[in-house]
């Protein structure tokens, strides 16, 4: 399976469920928006969030390279177990191609090493 890391440090911030989407996390090539009736999350560029957002920085994006079909069983299992086994971290989001694992810039390298040697190809690295 191929994975790429995205370009870019990514932050995952926090508002109030009624906040509007603001311009500065539409930004990029990635970003994901998830709201509950408790929250508005989102993961976008981190230079772009203003100093008094609630936000956790230093995040890299590794894409599992899609479509996958939605029949498939166990990628993100598997992806999560290995990272786990490295005592790496993960943030995971799903969307209707792919799935996306965030982790930790200061566990990038240590991350991929993980996943190659779990026959896993990654680009951009």
């Amino acid at each position: 399976m191929n994975l790429e890391v995205l370009t870019g440090e990514f932050a995952v911030c926090q508002l109030e469920p009624e906040a509007k989407i603001p311009n500065w996390a539409l930004q990029g090539d990635y970003y994901a928006l998830t709201k509950t009736k408790e929250e508005l999350s989102l993961v976008c560029l981190q230079s772009t969030v203003p100093s008094n957002v609630k936000s956790e920085g230093d995040w890299r994006v590794i894409k599992v390279l899609g479509p996958l079909d939605f029949a498939l069983v166990g990628i993100l299992a598997s992806l999560s177990t290995t990272l786990m086994k490295a005592s790496v971290s993960i943030f995971a989001i799903s969307t209707f191609d792919t799935d996306y694992l965030l982790v930790k810039k200061k566990d990038l390298a240590k991350a991929c090493e993980a996943l190659k040697q779990a026959d896993y190809n990654i680009i951009n690295y």
